[in-house]
């Protein structure tokens, strides 16, 4: 397959001012809401990640790379969740180049350019958190080729690395990038009608999620060394699925 990579060229006035706008309006609206260590590292990108341009991902590599491994792979959108697997196994994060249209600026089907990465990329420099996603992927690879695996998987991704929450002292703070990328989403955290649980690995695996409505329930971990020591058990727990099912299907 062809390595798709980003062409800088192509942005328009438009897409500059889209970023412009998302990036202001959604770095305010984080203080008091987002977990300190997201906004560290927000902060120890800003030379390669803020409001002034559209982020050069050559250079947002460099800084990635050096830091954790990481680096971003240019995708055209969704691609096989198999392929998304493999990708997080190698430390390699998915993300579309596109922008939203300032029409669109409070809703988004698809994720764009903007939620994949000032939502996703800046807590790959938190070594906890890029083990998680690396073993996330490990444990995609490993057991994905299982339906019911691969559905449990999906869950896990939404409750955490999506729609995670965090303890901070005694605040909730967010972590996911679905929450954290968006002004509505992360307004709505704080009011009264949402259900938040402590993290536990099994009930998520068995907790079904709807894309299309704005989430009532949560899972809220500690720490981001408890999301990273889980993926043992996340580990133990899907092999005996993945061997009950290989079972039955004789």
């Amino acid at each position: 397959m062809k390595e798709l990579r980003q062409d800088y060229s192509k942005y328009t006035e438009e897409d500059f001012n889209v970023w412009r706008t998302l990036f202001r309006r959604q770095q305010k609206n984080l203080e008091g809401k987002a977990h300190s260590e997201y906004l560290r590292c927000l902060e120890t990108l800003k030379d390669v990640l803020n409001a002034d341009s559209i982020p050069d991902f050559d250079d947002l590599n460099r800084k990635l790379m050096a830091e954790n491994g990481w680096s971003i792979v240019v995708v055209p959108g969704l691609i096989p969740v198999d392929r998304f697997f493999k990708l997080l196994s190698e430390k390699k994060f998915c993300s579309s180049t596109w922008l939203r249209s300032m029409d669109q600026l409070d809703y988004l089907e698809e994720p764009d350019m903007f939620h994949d990465i000032f939502g996703h990329v800046p807590l790959l420099m938190n070594s906890d958190y890029a083990k998680f996603v690396e073993g996330f992927g490990k444990l995609g690879v490993a057991h994905g080729h299982s339906k019911t695996v691969e559905k449990q998987l999906q869950r896990l991704y939404w409750f955490t690395i999506e729609f995670g929450l965090i303890r901070m002292e005694q605040n909730t703070r967010i972590y996911g990038a679905g929450i954290i990328s968006s002004s509505g989403e992360s307004d709505h955290i704080f009011e009264d009608n949402i259900d938040v649980h402590p993290y536990d690995p099994e009930e998520i695996l068995n907790t079904d999620f709807i894309t299309s409505e704005i989430q009532t329930k949560y899972f809220e971990i500690k720490s981001f060394e408890e999301l990273y020591l889980s993926v043992s058990e996340l580990d133990k727990k899907l092999s005996s699925i993945t061997a009950e099912a290989e079972i039955e299907s004789q």
